[in-house]
């Protein structure tokens, strides 16, 4: 498990900017793994699996995560395969916690 997935995601009040520049730069950096930024607003990345039940159970096991750190990724279920994008909808952009979450999401992928 990586530093970042160590990390605990905190909860947002809104009211803080989003991640821009250097600081943007410097996580996704930390984050690497085939995360993306996409244009300075969320985080996209897509995952493969030998069939549908094991992307359904990665999203299921996903999901629960979400529910426990209280922050909740956006999924794309397909045949296998599953596309997740996280970004902070209280400040309309990316915190220090969808970086938190997609290391931790990280973390639950199976090896192929």
């Amino acid at each position: 498990m990586s530093a970042l997935a160590r990390r605990k995601c905190l909860p947002c009040a809104g009211g803080v900017p989003p991640l821009r520049g250097r600081a943007l730069a410097a996580i996704a950096r930390e984050l690497g793994g085939g995360w993306r930024v996409v244009r300075g607003h969320h985080l996209k990345k897509e995952f493969r699996f030998r069939d549908f039940a094991e992307a359904l159970a990665f999203v299921n096991e996903v999901g629960a995560l979400a529910e426990k750190v209280f922050h909740h990724p956006d999924f794309v279920l397909a045949w296998g395969r599953v596309g997740v994008m996280l970004f902070t909808h209280k400040i309309g952009g990316l915190s220090e916690s969808d970086f938190v979450l997609a290391a931790k999401i990280d973390a639950l992928a199976p090896r192929t």
